[in-house]
């Protein structure tokens, strides 16, 4: 015997679901929460997304490929500089856009309790695989001569992920985007040459 076919567009309600969980974080947000803005009933969200836990997981691959793919994108630019310069600019966008200031990756699960351990080692874990790559990618330009010898390219790109992590909070916090953009530039000025 099968069930009903579905009668939803999965990616569309999958989008729903992230502005949820990046407005209101991992516990932040209840699963009356998730239904009432995916428009659909408990046992529809299981039998698409499993659970809690999975439906975040799956959040994360979305917003990784939709509204943080400037991070993967300004890894491809042409030089060191232009990485900082696409990675600051694109987080100053994402962070303060209004579907949840901040980013998911940076609040959606720093604070959860013992039972969303999981959760806060995905993110976490998600995290590190950023900084591996601008460390990777910052590692690269040195060794192409970009930047002044003693230049320690693992510092430079924890510099940057602090640094990107840290607008995040702000824009959180109501930080507007003109003040945000300043600190980027002020940072960029530090920029070794």
């Amino acid at each position: 015997m099968t069930g009903r076919p579905r009668t939803f567009d999965l990616d569309e309600r999958l989008e729903r679901a992230m502005r949820v969980f990046w407005r209101h974080g991992y516990e932040g947000t209840a699963l009356s929460d998730l239904t009432a803005a995916m428009g659909i009933n408990r046992p529809s969200l299981y039998a698409a997304y499993g659970n809690k836990e999975a439906l975040f997981r799956q959040c994360l691959d979305r917003y990784h490929h939709g509204p943080a793919r400037h991070v993967r994108e300004a890894l491809a630019a042409p030089t060191a500089r232009a990485v900082a310069e696409q990675l600051l600019r694109g987080t100053v966008e994402v962070v303060t856009r209004p579907e949840g200031p901040g980013c998911l990756l940076v609040h959606g699960a720093l604070a959860t309790g013992p039972g969303s351990e999981a959760v806060r080692a995905e993110s976490a874990a998600r995290r590190a695989t950023q900084r591996a790559a601008l460390r990777a990618r910052l590692e690269q330009a040195a060794a192409d001569g970009e930047f002044p010898p003693g230049t320690d390219p693992a510092a430079l790109a924890g510099y940057l992920s602090a640094l990107t992590h840290g607008l995040a909070v702000q824009a959180a916090d109501g930080t507007p985007p003109d003040q945000l953009h300043r600190i980027a530039a002020q940072a960029l000025h530090h920029w070794p040459t």
